[in-house]
């Protein structure tokens, strides 16, 4: 059986706190006229995978904390649209770890065709390898350190820290001591090994989570994205059948679904203080006896806390697919630039 310290998706979550440094290094200065935004404060987003939950967060911490409306748009209607959208003056943030997501790279296009300006967020800094990029009107590089796993994991981190880098140049929130605060304490949580899952705050958790046959996570805001990209991860990595669900739509539904061979994981942004629509949750799963566990950030002050239960939540899926005896970087029948059009 290997190691998880083995394998290049270790070695990548090693990385995040360093590019996260190197990425806030000089970052206003580099993001200065590429934060772009239409002048009534709207953005549009697109992305696939995590790329797209990372939109998501985006939406979240500019909607709540900067004031800037952020709206998805889907590739299927653009595609399919019988006449030209009016894109005029509207700004259009495109995701791709590579730059290379076709439909991504096509969907920009077209928008741009229709009047939008682009600005492409991608990891890769050649630009003859990166068709996003070069086609948009500004380029945001992530970092200049490929990742080597096929399961983003320190891309979908970047992703995260650029959507609080931009918050804070256009609305001064977060503070760059919180940046900073929320960097050292992911640095000091990755320094500590022996508290990784299986052990530490996952021990409880553990067990359940070996033996279940669906897990779903539930979460809210910012947290929600983090649960989406965890049941990507979970279902990438370790072949489990993971599911992720804002509180308020579970309770619309799929909570009927759940049942005692089960495990719902119920991401909070604090043990102590739980939101009241995930107690809703809970509820509801002690009445159904679905096993079920609250998990929260290590350290740190919500939102920018969920970078750290992210990148815990990401441990957890590795070691659960080195456990399993399957390869977490490079899971079968996946590959690192998904070719959908």
């Amino acid at each position: 059986m290997r190691n998880p310290s083995d394998t290049s998706t270790w070695r990548d979550i090693m990385e995040i706190p360093a590019l996260l440094a190197a990425f806030s290094q000089g970052a206003a200065r580099r993001l200065r006229g590429s934060v772009l935004k239409a002048e009534d404060d709207s953005v549009h987003l697109v992305g696939r995978g995590s790329s797209d939950n990372a939109t998501l967060f985006a939406k979240y911490i500019w909607e709540a904390h900067a004031g800037v409306r952020a709206d998805f748009v889907h590739p299927h209607a653009i595609f399919e649209a019988e006449r030209p959208l009016n894109f005029r003056g509207r700004v259009v943030w495109a995701y791709s770890q590579s730059g290379r997501s076709t439909d991504v790279v096509a969907t920009l296009e077209r928008l741009m065709g229709w009047g939008a300006k682009g600005v492409a967020v991608t990891n890769e800094p050649d630009l003859a390898r990166n068709p996003l990029a070069r086609q948009a009107d500004r380029h945001i590089l992530l970092s200049r350190s490929a990742e080597l796993s096929v399961a983003a994991t320190k891309t979908f981190s970047l992703q995260l820290w650029l959507a609080l880098w931009t918050s804070r140049l256009w609305c001064g929130w977060p503070a760059a001591a919180e940046l900073e605060r929320t960097r050292a304490e992911l640095a000091r949580y990755l320094a500590r090994p022996a508290d990784f899952p299986p052990a530490g705050r996952f021990a409880a958790a553990w067990r359940r989570l070996r033996r279940a046959p669906i897990v779903t996570f539930v979460a809210r805001g910012p947290f929600y994205a983090v649960a989406k990209d965890a049941a990507l991860k979970f279902r990438e990595m370790a072949g489990l059948h993971a599911a992720a669900h804002s509180a308020a739509d579970f309770l619309h539904g799929p909570v009927g679904a759940c049942g005692a061979q089960d495990l719902v994981l119920l991401l909070s942004p604090s043990r102590s203080r739980i939101p009241e629509d995930l107690l809703k949750v809970r509820r509801a799963l002690r009445q159904r006896g679905t096993p079920h566990e609250i998990l929260s950030p290590a350290a740190g002050r919500a939102p920018l806390s969920a970078l750290l239960l992210d990148v815990e939540l990401k441990l957890a899926a590795l070691d659960l697919a080195v456990a399993k005896g399957l390869d977490p970087d490079r899971p079968k029948g996946l590959s690192k630039v998904t070719k959908t059009i």
